[in-house]
This record gives structure tokens, C-alpha cells and sequence, in this order.
């Protein structure tokens, strides 16, 4: 079995993605597919995929903390973040550049070290300012159009997980954790 990464990426947004140290992420539409299940007693329910799990996971261990600003707010969501130790997150915030910045300023990082993923006009600010704006697939136009990265696959289906393996290449981790997974 080889060990040699079979994910290959253009040269030109791996060099803009070295150096980033914080990655922002909404949440609908990006660790989701954008729907809203209500229950019958009035919650929120969310369905997030296991690939971008395991993307944050391995951020965390390479050196990038996982944030999120999202503009709603709920107990799945929370308990999933909790379960991903995301212990940087602002919720239910509309205007998403100041959380932004306040978790920036927390970390003590700059906007030429951070990613930003996301899905819609509000994550635009951030996008526009990141060092790395990403889309999921299933972005608004206004959003695809202004991305630097675009992921293959849509929110809610493994898109985080493609801009954590970016990440990962780009700060020379990606090889090193996968073969932790590998048979020697």
C-alpha cells in the first residue's frame, strides 16, 4: 500500500494557504447541508458528517485551531463543537466581522493567518478579509465567485474536511498523519 497522498493541489493555493493558524467556519451550509429539521417540541436538529470531524481533529493536532461564527444557535450544535473540543466559537451573531475579530483578537492572529470558509452574503465580510476565503460547493454565487477554493464537495457532506486536508498539505502535516493511519 503507498503511502504517497493521492490529494494533489494546485502549487499556487497551497502557497497562499501556508501560514494560516485559525480557519473560521459557519456552520449551515458548511459543517451542514444547510437544512433546518425541526422537532416537534420546537429544537433544532442537525445532521453533520464524520469526515469533518476527523478534519478537526487533525487541525487541532497540526497547530490550527477551528473556530466558528455562526449566526444561529442550538444545543446540537453546541454539543457537536464540545465533541470536536471547538472551543472557540461565537453563536448567533448576524454581524459576524466583529465575533470575528474579538476571537482574532483572543488568539492573538491576524487576518493574513486565518481561513475562512462559508456559504452566504453574511460570511462575506470574512471571507473578503481571510488570508484563504473557501466556498462549499453549494455557496451562494456571490460567495463561489469571491472564493479563493471552492471544495468538491457541498456543506453537510464532507467540505469542511477538504479545507482542513488543504490546511494540513500546505503546513506540511498531511503526509505525517496519514501514515499514522497506514500499515507499516
Amino acid at each position: 500500500m503507498s503511502t504517497i497522498p493521492a490529494l494533489n493541489h494546485p502549487p499556487e493555493l497551497l502557497l497562499r494557504a501556508q501560514g494560516i493558524r485559525a480557519v473560521l467556519f459557519d456552520v449551515d451550509g458548511v459543517f451542514t447541508d444547510g437544512g433546518l429539521l425541526y422537532g416537534d417540541g420546537g429544537e433544532t436538529l442537525k445532521r453533520f458528517h464524520v469526515l469533518d470531524g476527523l478534519g478537526i481533529k487533525l487541525l487541532r493536532e497540526a497547530g490550527i485551531t477551528p473556530c466558528v461564527v455562526t449566526g444561529r444557535d442550538g444545543a446540537a450544535l453546541r454539543n457537536r463543537l464540545a465533541a470536536l473540543q471547538v472551543r472557540h466559537a461565537r453563536f448567533g451573531t448576524e454581524d459576524k466581522l466583529p465575533a470575528a475579530q474579538a476571537l482574532l483578537a483572543e488568539l492573538n492572529l491576524g487576518w493574513h493567518q486565518v481561513a475562512a470558509m462559508g456559504d452566504d452574503w453574511p460570511d462575506l465580510p470574512l471571507l473578503s478579509r481571510a488570508a484563504l476565503a473557501c466556498a462549499s460547493a453549494n455557496a451562494h454565487a456571490e460567495v463561489l465567485a469571491r472564493a479563493h477554493h471552492v471544495t468538491a464537495r457541498r456543506g453537510g457532506e464532507g467540505a469542511v474536511r477538504e479545507l482542513c486536508d488543504l490546511l494540513l498539505m500546505a503546513s506540511g502535516h498531511y503526509a505525517r498523519a496519514l501514515a499514522r493511519h497506514l500499515p507499516p
